[in-house]
C-alpha cells in the first residue's frame, strides 16, 4: 500500500486538538533550533512548552538513551524489578529534595502524576475533600481536570470528581475551606497557563501553615517550574515552603516522556497495603526515559542553570518594554508577556512566527505571551530573539493607535 505524504497523514489520521494547528513538518531539532523539512529554521522559545531545558537532544541525554538501549527496554510493569536506570535516578532526584522528600513513584507525564498524588493523599488521609484555585492547570485526564479551575474546560466532562472545592489564588479569603475534611490542597507555585502568576510568599505560607492546622496535605504542582526553570532547581525553594507532596514531568526526562510524584515514606505506605498493588503503571519509570533524565538532571546539577535563568528574565525584562506592553510576569525563564489585548498578542505570534521564532499564549489567556526558552540558549540569540518580539509589538500596536 503506497503511504500518503506526512502531511497528508497528519491532516487526515492524527486526532487533531484544535482547528488551526501550528503545522510545521519537523525534519529535526538541535539545541534551540527546529528544522523543517523545506529547508527553514525556527528558534524555540518556549522549550517545547517547557520540556527542553537543555535545547533539543542534549548530547549528553543521547549518549545516555543510547547506552541503555543496548541493555534492555521495558521488563516488567513499575516497582517489581530492580533496574539500575530507575534507582540511579531516583537517588539522584530525592538527593536534591528536603529529606521529607525521599521517595518517588515514576509515570509517564504531569497529569499521571496529578493523579497519582490524588490518590495518595486519599489514601494517605482517609479523607476525600479537595481544595484547589481558580485559573489553575493540573491536567486533562479526570482526576487532573477536576481540579483545574477553569469551567470551560471542565464544563464538557461534568460530573468530575466530588467534593472538589476552589478558592482564589494569592488571596486569603477562603483559606477556612482548608478544614479537617480536607485530604489535600494543591497548587502550582506559579500558575503557569493561568498567566505566569507566582505566588506571594506570606500567603503561601499561610496555606502552609492552614494544613499543618488540620491534617491536610499540600501538593505542588512544578510540572511546568521544576528543574531550574524559574531559577531555583524547583520553584518552592523561593518560598521556603516545603510541600508534603510534588508534581513533576516536563523537563524532568529531557525531552523523553517522564513524570512522577514525590513525597515521605510515612505517607507512601498507604500505597502498599489494603489493597496492595492499589496504584500501578505498566511503563512508568521506563527504564529508557530513567537513564535521559539522570543525565538530564546530572548536567542540570553541574553547570550554573539558577544564573543562566536569571539572566534570560534580566535581558526580557530589559528589552520587552513600551507601547502595548503591560507586563513581564514570572521568574527565571518562566515568564509571561502581558499586551495590551488579544489581537495584538494574536498578530505578535503569528509575525514572530513568520521571522522563525516559537511563540504561543497560556490556555487561560489569549494577551499573554509565553517566553521559556532552553536554558542553554545563548545571550547573542536571547536578545536577537526578544528584539524580533519587541519590533512586532510596536509595529502592531502602532498600527492600532492610527
Amino acid at each position: 500500500m503506497a503511504l500518503n505524504s506526512n502531511i497528508t497523514s497528519f491532516y487526515r489520521h492524527i486526532a487533531q486538538t484544535s482547528d488551526e494547528p501550528m503545522g510545521l513538518e519537523i525534519e529535526k531539532a538541535e539545541g534551540c533550533f527546529l528544522y523543517t523539512k523545506d529547508g527553514k529554521r525556527f528558534t524555540d522559545l518556549i522549550s517545547g512548552i517547557a520540556v527542553s531545558s537543555l535545547g533539543h537532544r542534549h548530547p549528553e541525554v543521547i549518549a545516555a538513551i543510547k547506552a541503555q538501549l543496548d541493555k534492555h527496554l521495558h521488563v516488567m510493569v513499575y516497582g517489581e524489578f530492580i533496574q539500575e536506570p530507575q534507582s540511579r535516578f531516583a537517588e539522584r532526584l530525592c538527593s536534591s529534595l528536603p529529606d521529607s522528600l525521599g521517595r518517588v513513584y515514576f509515570v509517564n507525564s504531569g497529569t499521571e502524576a496529578i493523579e497519582g498524588a490524588l490518590k495518595l493523599a486519599k489514601k494517605a488521609t482517609g479523607r476525600s475533600k479537595l481544595v484547589a484555585f481558580h485559573n489553575s492547570y493540573h491536567g486533562d485526564t479526570h482526576g487532573s481536570l477536576s481540579v483545574t479551575g477553569r469551567n470551560i474546560y471542565r464544563d464538557p466532562y461534568e460530573p468530575l470528581l466530588p467534593n472538589v472545592h476552589f478558592i482564589h489564588f494569592n488571596r486569603f479569603d477562603g483559606l477556612e475551606l482548608i478544614d479537617s475534611e480536607t485530604a489535600a490542597v494543591i497548587l502550582e507555585p506559579i500558575q503557569g497557563e493561568g498567566g505566569v502568576i507566582p505566588a506571594d510568599e506570606e500567603w503561601l505560607k499561610e496555606v502552609r501553615k492552614r494544613c499543618n492546622e488540620t491534617g491536610t496535605l499540600l501538593i505542588f504542582d512544578e510540572i511546568q517550574a521544576g528543574f531550574f526553570r524559574t531559577g531555583s532547581l524547583f520553584a518552592f525553594e523561593h518560598y521556603g515552603v516545603v510541600p508534603d507532596i510534588i508534581c513533576l514531568a516536563k523537563a524532568m526526562g529531557g525531552g523523553m516522556p517522564m513524570g512522577a510524584f514525590v513525597s515521605s515514606s510515612e505517607i507512601f505506605e498507604a500505597f502498599k497495603h489494603d489493597p496492595p498493588l492499589n496504584h500501578v503503571t505498566t511503563f512508568g519509570g521506563h527504564p529508557v526515559c530513567c537513564a535521559a533524565a539522570d543525565a538530564n538532571l546530572k548536567v542540570l546539577l553541574r553547570e550554573d542553570f539558577a544564573n543562566k535563568a536569571a539572566r534570560i528574565e534580566s535581558a526580557a525584562r530589559a528589552i520587552l518594554k513600551g507601547d502595548g506592553i503591560t507586563e513581564v510576569r514570572g521568574r527565571g525563564s518562566m515568564l509571561g508577556l502581558q499586551l495590551r489585548d488579544a489581537e495584538l498578542t494574536q498578530n505578535v505570534v503569528k509575525e514572530c512566527f513568520e521571522k522563525g521564532i516559537i511563540l504561543g499564549w497560556t490556555l487561560h489567556s489569549n494577551s499573554l505571551i509565553r517566553i521559556a526558552p532552553p536554558l542553554i540558549i545563548d545571550e547573542n540569540l536571547l536578545a536577537e530573539s526578544l528584539e524580533t518580539i519587541l519590533k512586532a509589538v510596536q509595529k502592531f500596536a502602532l498600527k492600532k493607535l492610527r
